[in-house]
């Protein structure tokens, strides 16, 4: 069953002559191993008799299918519960974001471990309810390590340093997630000087706080710094060679960059990538184009490159051609790839494309947000289609100020003044404000 040879397992199951909840349970948990529901289901229920390793078996895997409607119901019908039945709710609600789920579970429990007390904390923390956690946590005293790790990473992720910073003074041991987590968050944060004197303290230094200080700096634009630290490092990974690639990149520094690309003793795709990307948005366009021929793999990030690249640096048909090419190399399209075309559309009044784009991008399901949906809705404008400009814009469930923007200047331009005037005053009472390149639609109309 380990190897998913279940209809072997099966013919085995039959031919006993008298089978216990032992085997029964064996091919149970193999069908669920094997995601054969159905079938582990119709076995449980034909069981003579259950023992409540049948019904924890049962509902860890509905909750590991993430089938939570149909676990609590075989929850709810248990006729005796342990902790492995309470914990196996409580991880499932907590794993998929029902959090209060989580908490009603554990509040009814009769017997919490740590993993109950673990497994709320940490859904409270990865769902953004850092208050929830910290009540929590302050509710009890004999917290692991991995708890401690747990909150003081929530507080870093919500950028509250002095909370973080209190965590970390009180824990009773450190190991080198709290050092590395503390660090980052000071260095995420731009509190270098914070950030260098704890890496000069931390007993632990090993690969990833090296990356994080290397980071840091290179996010802060203190690039001298950053290579200090990535020369002094002992060990460097990708993630070193590719902070500090991009560092250079973002500065504009190709040349730099390029050497330590160079350099590198093996390249990942997102080494690749960067060095693309640098080149393309310098206007090197035909490095970017060398560095994309000679690529071992290439990604969805990769084309997308090239097609803004070329989109950016006005080579309008090489945009699209390349999207062409990426459906071809089935590549899946994301939300990079639609936008660049779409704006290339644009520059060149490419109606019919642009409308074949809108078919396959619906299919993909991007439509309806604001980043695909204002390169729609700006494709369609500078074509001149207003109806369907006016309908993409319907589609934006989340419109922001570039959506409102575009179809303002989209009526202005095509000479509907009376309508650009009715969606400006649509955009006021949805509680978008107006900004300088709102008013200079309006130029148009007066």
């Amino acid at each position: 069953m380990r190897n998913g040879l279940c209809e072997s397992a099966l013919r085995v199951f039959n031919s006993m002559s008298r089978r216990s909840s032992v085997s029964y349970n064996a091919m149970i948990s193999g069908y669920l191993r094997n995601h054969k529901f159905d079938l582990a289901r119709d076995l449980f229920d034909k069981m003579p008799e259950r023992d409540l390793f049948s019904w924890n078996v049962m509902l860890t895997g509905y909750v590991r299918n993430r089938d939570l409607k149909t676990a609590r119901a075989l929850f709810e019908r248990m006729p005796e519960r342990d902790i492995v039945s309470w914990n196996a709710m409580l991880s499932g609600y907590a794993q998929n974001g029902f959090v209060d789920e989580a908490r009603e579970i554990f509040d009814k429990m009769p017997l919490k471990n740590g993993i109950s007390w673990n497994g709320l904390l940490a859904a409270y923390v990865q769902n953004g309810r850092i208050e929830d956690a910290k009540r929590l946590f302050e509710s009890k005293m004999d917290w692991t390590l991995v708890s401690w790790n747990c909150l003081m990473g929530g507080f870093v992720r919500k950028r509250r340093l002095l909370d973080a910073r209190s965590v970390f003074d009180r824990m009773p041991v450190r190991d080198e997630i709290s050092w590395n987590t503390i660090i980052s968050g000071y260095a995420q944060n731009g509190e270098m000087e914070e950030a260098r004197r704890l890496f000069e303290e931390s007993p632990i230094q090993d690969v990833f706080t090296w990356t994080a200080m290397v980071s840091g700096y290179v996010q802060n634009g203190k690039l001298d710094e950053a290579r200090s630290i990535f020369d002094r490092m002992p060990e460097k990974n990708s993630v070193s060679w590719n902070a500090m690639i991009a560092g250079y990149v973002q500065c504009k520094r190709m040349d730099m960059a390029r050497e330590l690309f160079e350099e590198m003793p093996s390249r990942d795709a997102s080494s690749w990538n960067t060095m693309i990307t640098g080149y393309a948005q310098s206007g090197y366009i035909a490095h970017a184009r060398n560095l994309f021929d000679n690529m071992p793999q290439r990604d969805s990030i990769s084309w997308s490159a090239m097609i803004a690249g070329y989109s950016q640096n006005g080579c309008s048909e090489e945009a699209l051609h390349f999207f062409v090419e990426m459906q071809r190399d089935c590549e899946r399209l994301n939300r990079s790839s639609f936008t660049c075309a779409l704006s290339t559309c644009s520059n060149i009044a490419a109606l019919e494309l642009g409308r074949q784009l809108h078919c396959r991008l619906v299919k993909a399901g991007y439509q309806t947000g604001w980043y695909v949906g204002n390169a729609l809705l700006a494709m369609y404008c500078k074509c001149g289609s207003i109806d369907e400009a006016r309908d993409a814009f319907q589609e934006i469930l989340e419109k922001d100020v570039v959506s409102w923007n575009t179809m303002i200047h989209g009526y202005a331009r095509h000479g509907f003044g009376e309508e650009a005037l009715t969606v400006f005053e649509l955009m006021k009472t949805t509680g978008i404000r107006p900004d300088d390149a709102t008013m200079v639609w309006f130029d148009l109309l007066f």
